[in-house]
């Protein structure tokens, strides 16, 4: 069965469509009986949303990310932002359970708490790298994706032409005369009579 909303070919068993979510029993209850089809329109409830698929989702956010004007560009800097951000709460949390420990183990514990508590500043580098891998991911992975992006656009802005529209053709200039010969061959013998003229 194809699907009527994106066109793609899908099994007869599929209630919904794997690519849009469109409700395919609801159109092959339509084919079979129309007024069957008014009584129950599944289209609109939130049961298509539960099943539309995660590329639709991903499409739509997408789009309304680029009607708000977030961009690839907006996003890296924003996710290199959230990267310093928890990289220096990372930093910031080791330094204060450092000290805190030091304290604590000043005020008197026993030997065995020691090891412990002394060590416990490291639980500050777990912020630290997921901070230092966002970093890395907006400087590195992302500026490739912002620029896959850019290329995509720029090629987008070739096809389009200066006037908004694609490129095209010229339309035909009907008043245009171009004068040709009567005919194809026409001209073709005419080395022969040269030659002739040479021959005498």
């Amino acid at each position: 069965m194809l699907c009527p909303r994106c066109g793609t070919n899908q099994s007869d068993e599929m209630k919904f469509c794997k690519v849009c979510g469109a409700n395919l029993e609801a159109v092959r209850l339509a084919l079979m009986n129309p007024e069957a089809a008014k009584k129950s329109d599944w289209g609109d409830t939130w049961l298509t949303e539960m099943f539309r698929s995660g590329q639709a989702a991903e499409l739509r956010k997408i789009e309304m990310e680029r009607q708000m004007g977030i961009t690839p560009e907006v996003k890296r800097y924003n996710e290199i932002k959230a990267g310093v951000i928890t990289t220096s709460v990372g930093v910031g949390l080791m330094i204060f359970l450092a000290i805190f420990m030091e304290g604590v183990i000043a005020s008197g514990v026993s030997e065995s708490a020691v090891a412990i508590l002394s060590h416990l500043w490291i639980v500050g580098v777990i912020p630290f790298v997921v901070g230092v891998a966002l970093i890395v991911n907006g400087m590195v992975v992302s500026k490739k994706m912002v620029e896959i992006q850019q290329r995509e656009m720029k090629r987008g802005k070739e096809i389009e032409g200066e006037a908004g529209g694609p490129k095209s053709l010229r339309p035909a200039d009907t008043n245009e005369f171009i004068p040709g010969g009567f005919s194809v061959t026409e001209g073709t013998t005419r080395h022969l009579a040269a030659e002739e003229k040479q021959r005498q």
